[in-house]
């Protein structure tokens, strides 16, 4: 069996110009001194790395829609979990302590009227069972 190379080196195109009939020779302009070089501006990169870090905490609409579904969907599930425990009589200050921090990250504004009206109906069903429980233990 044979095997090909997958990059074989291709010979360049047969230009006007055969080898040793050159038509211009290569030289050294100047006094045979080296220039010095110039010098270089200081880096500006602490600018450039706050302009990135900025532009990384910039999130467009669809992924800040996201991040408050998964809030809401987040409360939901607490909620339903809070369900669970009440049916098997095991309802305890975790789920709710739970319950309280989800509460907290419903309280922003996603700047979308739909979303934010759902997120507020879901807050509002959470505090109550908050409200419930809490008033239930003292």
């Amino acid at each position: 069996m044979r095997i090909l190379p997958a990059n074989q080196p291709t010979t360049p195109a047969a230009s006007g110009v055969r080898r040793g009939e050159a038509t211009q020779r290569f030289s050294l302009g100047g006094t045979g001194e080296a220039a010095r070089p110039a010098a270089t501006a200081a880096a500006s990169g602490v600018g450039g790395i706050d302009t990135l870090l900025a532009l990384q905490g910039v999130e467009d609409a669809s992924e800040r829609r996201r991040r408050f579904a998964r809030k809401g969907t987040s409360a939901l599930d607490l909620l339903d979990e809070l369900k669970a425990d009440l049916l098997a009589a095991t309802a305890g200050s975790e789920t709710l302590s739970r319950l309280q921090r989800a509460l907290e990250g419903l309280g922003e504004r996603s700047g979308m009227p739909g979303l934010d009206s759902v997120l507020d109906e879901i807050g509002l069903r959470v505090a109550v069972e908050i409200a419930k429980r809490t008033r239930r233990a003292a």
